[in-house]
């Protein structure tokens, strides 16, 4: 099973040393949306989307406050659409999405695959249908779903998986793509599993924002992206109880972990590069 590793879509925050822990406050940090595209057999599974081809000339797309907040700088070069062209395949050549979460800058490039087939909790559609407050409310731009996702929803429950309780098939897929339930930052959260045949990898999406923030022995998030962290949150306690799961699991060793927006880790990775000709 090849992963590729991309980022669909750059922000560049006020905020410096405060956001991304690196030196300097009077910069621009910088985020990532990290992505992957799985070859799976004879499926192309896309993990995560971006922010979409939309983004970049839709001000409605993400909306004004969040591009000013996060710095948004959608990019058509950056898009999962054009990465996957990048990768010789054809848009309809993917027909499965898995996505951590519905928020803005992780399901705005659904629309560039309206083909595929949308796998996500079950527990996330419910609220973005209908959000109990506004908090919820907010983080779901409704305009990027109204092309009509072909939904796949699953409920929170399966196998235990490295003290998870995971859903081991999804429709369609290999047994070695699973989501694992990570509520917190939304009540439908989840991470995605890969085992690609040399170890597992898990997307964790945003149940946590920095490399360092699951460190098993000194745990560290930087003050700016901690408040952040805290105020886009949903639900606190099963925030915090799946973070420690995740520190537990990669004090193990047996899966490399990574979040969605923290560029060191979209680095770890080789960059995404086309299979050679046979």
């Amino acid at each position: 099973m090849r992963v590729h590793h991309f980022n669909a879509g750059t922000m560049r925050p006020l905020g410096g040393r405060l956001i991304d822990g690196r030196p300097g406050l009077l910069r621009r940090a910088e985020l990532v949306c990290h992505c992957l595209l799985i070859e799976a057999g004879g499926e192309l599974v896309l993990v995560e989307t971006g922010m979409g081809t939309r983004a970049i000339d839709r001000p409605d797309w993400l909306g004004k406050s969040f591009t000013r907040l996060v710095g948004a700088r959608p990019r058509f070069a950056e898009t999962a659409l054009a990465q996957v062209k990048r990768l010789g395949f054809a848009p309809e050549d993917v027909r499965h999405i898995v996505l951590t979460h519905l928020d803005l800058d992780h399901a705005g490039g659904l629309v560039d695959f309206p083909h595929a087939e949308v796998h996500v909790y079950a527990e996330e559609l419910r609220t973005l249908h209908a959000p109990i407050d506004r908090a919820e409310e907010w983080r779901y731009r409704k305009v990027q779903f109204e092309h009509g996702p072909q939904w796949i929803p699953y409920a929170e429950h399966g196998e235990p998986w490295f003290g998870f309780e995971a859903v081991r098939e999804l429709k369609g897929l290999p047994p070695e793509i699973l989501l694992v339930p990570l509520a917190g930052h939304t009540r439908g959260h989840a991470g995605v599993a890969v085992d690609t045949g040399d170890g597992w990898l898990l997307h964790a999406g945003d149940s946590y924002f920095h490399h360092r923030e699951i460190d098993p022995v000194a745990p560290y998030i930087p003050w700016g992206l901690k408040f952040f962290e805290s105020k886009v949150q949903i639900v606190r306690g099963p925030r915090l109880e799946n973070q420690q799961r995740l520190r537990e699991l990669a004090r193990s060793g047996e899966v490399d972990i990574f979040t969605a927006h923290d560029p060191v880790d979209l680095w770890r990775f080789p960059a995404p590069s086309a299979a050679a000709p046979s």
